[in-house]
């Protein structure tokens, strides 16, 4: 399928509709020469499978971190109409609200290196990490409802945050229109004592130092001042409750899909049409999800607030550790945007992407043991992305692949000769994030940077890691 690439600019790549059989529109990636070349064929036909939906808008989007996935792609944006379009939990993903939490500090790099072999473990006892990982808080059944319909606010009132986190927090923290009625029990059964837990995968809790400023004005404006200045990053998701919902979802829409006489290139991707039960059903229960993530990851921030108080014997509003931004991946929003010069209401999903809204901070988290990129959303990405930008660098070697061919040990002792302190829950799961089993991140942010939708603020490169 790559063959059939036309490259229309330096970074802009397209499959015209006559490319396969059913496209209804053209297909676009965004994407460097280089990232191209090294892109998985199969990634590629299944961007051209979305384009081949009911209600879809043109075009369907890859992004340089695109890999193959379940259904569609990691690292794929599609748009649906929202009166004839359809709804996915295929299209959101598993981890719903997988997503990051960026906290500054007005610590140096020199203050925290003394502190790294203490700090380090210290987080990892303080956040619970890895699969089935369960969190000190209990809650029952009448929180969990309120955590899901109030999201961050409801942090904030039970003293897991403040205000301003609610604020520097992507949809203030809370999706509106969450219903927990539509949820499933076993969903509610698998979340309850899973919040404020890291879990286990790509996720992580990282302290980063800053490397390079590309853009003094908003990094000041973001409270980013100097080089080797520290900053902490939280990458997880909704945990074992997303997932479960993804699940309930996808068995519900493959009826729909019958239901509905929807045809699909793909049975992965099902799906229901926007107004129909089982589609107006998921929205509600996946902003539960998106919910319960930004709370997760909420409560994690106040605890690593709490671990760094205790290490460095100072309050945490004297170390200024304020929430820089919060944001989501693999999420469905419903959104306006400009499609052939009309204003119009589309469903737009963003699996393995996030948000790049013109002057919003853009967070990316880089390899383990690479560099993580703060970049700032540009107007050109209403035009080109439905406003999304790329969510991280993208595998490039599956988690099995990866095991086999890395060790454990050899990847903390590379780590630990580089100054990075790492901790986790089995050595496996460093052998499966070690740093060649994904894409330079370079690359990836060269191309979002040079095509315009997203522009770099900021390079930040880990000082220690906690990982499932």
């Amino acid at each position: 399928m790559k063959e059939k690439l036309r490259q229309v600019s330096e970074y802009i790549w397209e499959l015209e509709k006559n490319s396969r059989p059913n496209m209804r529109v053209k297909a676009k990636i965004i994407a460097s020469k280089r990232v191209i070349e090294e892109m998985d064929d199969a990634a590629v036909e299944q961007l051209t499978n979305v384009a081949c939906l009911p209600g879809v808008i043109e075009p369907v989007i890859g992004l340089p971190d695109m890999h193959w996935g379940y259904g569609l792609p990691m690292g794929a944006v599609s748009a649906f109409d929202a009166e004839n379009g359809i709804i996915s939990a295929g299209l959101c993903g598993f981890d719903i609200n997988c997503g990051i939490n960026s906290i500054r500090t007005n610590l140096t790099y020199d203050e925290v290196k003394e502190k790294i072999k203490e700090l380090v473990p210290a987080l990892f006892r303080a956040v619970p990490c890895g699969v089935g990982s369960r969190g000190s808080l209990r809650l029952s059944p009448d929180q969990l409802d309120e955590v899901l319909t109030r999201g961050v606010n409801w942090a904030v009132e039970n003293s897991y945050g403040t205000v301003n986190d609610a604020e520097r927090t992507e949809e203030r923290g809370c999706m509106k229109g969450a219903d927990p009625s539509k949820v499933s029990r076993l969903a509610k059964r698998r979340g309850a004592p899973q919040l404020g837990t890291l879990g286990a995968g790509n996720h992580f809790l990282e302290i980063q130092r800053v490397s390079d400023i590309f853009d003094e004005e908003t990094a000041k404006k973001w409270g980013i001042t100097d080089k080797n200045q520290v900053l902490v990053m939280i990458h997880c998701g909704s945990r074992g409750f997303g997932h479960q919902v993804a699940t309930d979802y996808l068995k519900i829409q493959e009826r729909a899909v019958r239901k509905y006489n929807i045809w699909l290139p793909d049975r992965q991707l099902v799906c229901a049409p926007v107004k129909s039960k089982e589609g107006q059903d998921y929205f509600a229960a996946m902003k539960c999800a998106v919910n319960y993530s930004f709370t997760n990851r909420q409560v994690m921030t106040q605890w690593v607030r709490d671990t760094f108080e205790k290490v460095f014997g100072r309050s945490w509003e004297d170390m200024d550790m304020q929430t820089l931004y919060a944001l989501c991946h693999n999420v469905v929003k419903l959104e306006e945007h400009t499609i052939n010069g009309e204003r119009r209401n589309v469903y737009v999903h963003r699996k393995g992407s996030t948000r790049s809204f013109p002057g919003l901070p853009v967070l990316i988290a880089g390899t383990m043991g690479t560099a993580s990129y703060i970049l700032k959303g540009e107007e050109r990405a209403m035009r080109e992305t439905f406003g999304s930008s790329v969510h991280g660098a993208g595998r490039a070697m599956s988690r099995r692949a990866a095991i086999r061919k890395y060790r454990g040990e050899k990847v903390k002792h590379g780590l630990a000769q580089r100054g990075i302190i790492a901790e986790s829950t089995h050595l496996k799961i460093l052998a499966e994030e070690a740093p060649p089993a994904y894409k330079d991140v370079e690359d990836v942010i060269e191309s979002v940077h040079g095509v315009g939708i997203s522009s770099k603020v900021a390079r930040l490169i880990p000082m220690g890691v906690c990982k499932g």
